[in-house]
Order: structure tokens, then C-alpha cells, then sequence
């Protein structure tokens, strides 16, 4: 599913205009960055976590030419599933 086939998915579920639900998608993307851009989590009951998490500095390989490389350390956005998601993936059919 894209971001269009989830806009109508919402619209549909919600009796909302598709430009309603295309700003309430836009607005919910933009909160949980934001959020998380400032190293907050966004902790969503029975769906999951958004969270940044901090990795470490590494030396790399260039493909290519084989030389190392140092990696720097970065923050990384990261998904946690919680308990009711998990539970809906890996319902038998």
C-alpha cells in the first residue's frame, strides 16, 4: 500500500473527503518526524514506537575498491511493533 491507496483507505474508513485524509496523513507524518527529529518517542498503544536510536561510528569497506572507510555516528529512526500489531500479523488464516 502507498501513501494515495492509504489515503483512500482512510477516507473510505472515516466517511472523510479524500483531501481531508490526505492532510490528516500529511499531519500525522509530519507530528511523528518532528517528534522524533527532537528525540522524543511516539509511543502509539497496541501499534508500535517510533523512536531515534544512536548508532555507533564503524569503519566500512568501499565496495568497489576495497579501501576502508570510517562510518560516522548517526542517529537512526526506528519502529518498534507493539503487542496488538504483532498479534494482527501473525494471525493464522
Amino acid at each position: 500500500m502507498n501513501k494515495t491507496e492509504l489515503i483512500e483507505a482512510l477516507a473510505h474508513e472515516t466517511d472523510m473527503s479524500k483531501a481531508a485524509a490526505g492532510r490528516a496523513v500529511e499531519a500525522l507524518v509530519h507530528i511523528i518526524t518532528k517528534t522524533v527529529a527532537k528525540k522524543e518517542d511516539v509511543q502509539l498503544i497496541g501499534f508500535g514506537t517510533f523512536k531515534a536510536t544512536k548508532r555507533a561510528a564503524r569503519t566500512g569497506r568501499n565496495p568497489r575498491t576495497g579501501a576502508t572507510l570510517k562510518i560516522a555516528a548517526a542517529n537512526v529512526p526506528s519502529f518498534k511493533a507493539g503487542a496488538g500489531f504483532k498479534a494482527a500479523v501473525n494471525k493464522k488464516k
